[in-house]
């Protein structure tokens, strides 16, 4: 061969190898698949969970489709159930819907891209347990949970028995999750038997007060003689026009709970006199009872026959208000105090119906002026800065109950009768009974170390 036709035959292969490998060079052949990590799952619920991830390289080729995969199974697929959020690298979180309650779920996200899917670590979450409600058909169904499965101390059970029954106890309960994990009658009290609410009973004056403002019946911020008329005290118009059903609602109508230098639960005219301004002034009374006035008044219905249909037979409890000296008192079985709590525990809600403005709710349940920060609506708030005392114009430092939750409100009566609400917890408890101690008109030492032996259940 000669070398001119030799060079000719080499210069062809070199350029075939030179093109060659720039076609390989720009080839589909040379993409990977995304490169990318799950990250921890965050706000999980009894049906839902946020779960996302971080794609760091997308392989060479644009990822068309990324999310989260989940299944009850390890290593889910986009097989099964899925999220779709975008495009992309970086990071992102997908929000995962219509889970189970109670159930543990195995998650990945993933990223497509044209060469195929690729998937981060799993990752698992278990949702919650969803909130239980009993049955409104009148029958004594309701489900319940036993201490072992929640996890408690099955040793401090008897302890705390053992003071409740020492200390006048009726009948004990506790909700997890609207489920009975407790519940315990003493000195022949049962499940049937009604008992008294005595202040505690305020709460469900508070409550109805929200839901006939709700309904357009009343303004809280309107004052009381504009629903009940001038002349329900023995101040003057003046003084009289300053208090408002909100004062009514957070014991602040400046109204003396003193008549001739002793402590009084009178509400007619003549012994509702002048103290102070409306509002400046906090003071525990008898007066607030006017509410129950003002809501028959407003809504032209008897206080009776308005809160039955409007709250007890909403939530499926029993019970009846009774005529006490200058007071009504609310009486039922512990139950239907427990099915109260549990709307309490869920802002106002029952089994999805909204019975309460969750907005009035909230507020019922905070601090409502600035004199007694644990007070609400007639409802008591723990964990809070200071607290006044019936029959006391002393302010004291520190939370009500130091040994109990302080996210805990509560609805308190004399003679220890006690619902108290514990949100972090899902929990209700239930105490009925005689005082503890001595006769009391809502908080006693009862509660601190009533709830010492309750805390050691859990913690």
């Amino acid at each position: 061969m000669k070398s001119k036709e030799l060079v000719g035959l080499v210069s062809i292969a070199i350029a075939f190898i030179v093109v060659s490998c720039s076609k390989d060079s720009s080839s589909p052949a040379t993409n990977i698949l995304a490169t990318l990590t799950t990250t921890a799952v965050s706000g999980t619920t009894a049906t839902s969970a946020n779960c996302g991830g971080v794609i760091t390289a997308d392989g060479g080729a644009a990822i068309t489709q990324r999310g989260v995969c989940w299944s009850t199974n390890h290593n889910p697929t986009i097989l099964n159930n899925k999220t779709t959020d975008g495009t992309g690298t970086g990071s992102f979180t997908s929000a995962l819907l219509n889970l189970t309650s109670n159930t543990t779920y195995y998650l990945r996200a993933y990223a497509t891209n044209s060469v195929g899917t690729a998937y981060g670590n799993e990752v698992s979450c278990l949702t919650t347990e969803a909130m239980y409600f009993p049955p409104n058909d009148g029958s004594s169904s309701w489900d319940t949970k036993a201490l072992a499965d929640l996890g408690w101390n099955q040793s401090a059970i008897q302890p705390l028995l053992d003071y409740l029954a020492l200390k006048n106890s009726k009948s004990f309960m506790i909700l997890v999750n609207g489920r009975i994990v407790m519940e315990n009658y003493f000195n022949g009290h049962t499940d049937t038997t009604p008992w008294y609410w005595a202040s505690a009973g305020k709460t469900l004056t508070s409550t109805v007060t929200g839901i006939a403002a709700q309904e357009g019946f009343l303004n809280i911020n309107n004052k009381v003689s504009d629903y009940i008329g001038a002349g329900w005290t023995n101040e003057t118009v003046a003084q009289e026009n300053l208090i408002t059903c909100k004062n009514l609602l957070s014991m602040t109508s400046g109204i003396d709970d003193y008549v001739n230098g002793v402590y009084s639960d009178d509400v007619t005219p003549s012994s509702l006199n002048y103290k102070a301004d409306a509002g400046t002034r906090w003071a525990y009374s008898n007066v607030y009872v006017k509410l129950q006035d003002v809501i028959a008044q407003a809504t032209g219905q008897t206080w009776t026959a308005y809160f039955n249909s409007k709250l007890r037979d909403k939530l499926g409890m029993t019970g009846s208000w009774i005529q006490s000296n200058n007071n009504v008192v609310y009486w039922s079985t512990t139950r239907s105090m427990a099915r109260f709590g549990l709307m309490a525990l869920n802002n106002g809600s029952w089994n999805g119906v909204q019975i309460v403005n969750p907005t009035y709710f909230t507020a019922a349940t905070t601090t409502s002026q600035t004199i007694n920060m644990s007070y609400g609506y007639l409802w008591w708030l723990n964990g809070k800065s200071s607290y006044h005392m019936p029959q006391s114009q002393l302010q004291f430092s520190g939370s009500i109950i130091p040994t109990g939750p302080n996210d805990m409100f509560m609805a308190l009566g004399k003679n220890d009768q006690k619902i108290y609400v514990i949100p972090s917890k899902k929990m209700v408890v239930i105490r009925m009974g005689d005082a503890a101690d001595t006769v009391n008109l809502a908080l006693s030492d009862f509660d601190q170390t009533l709830w010492s032996k309750i805390s050691a259940l859990y913690q």
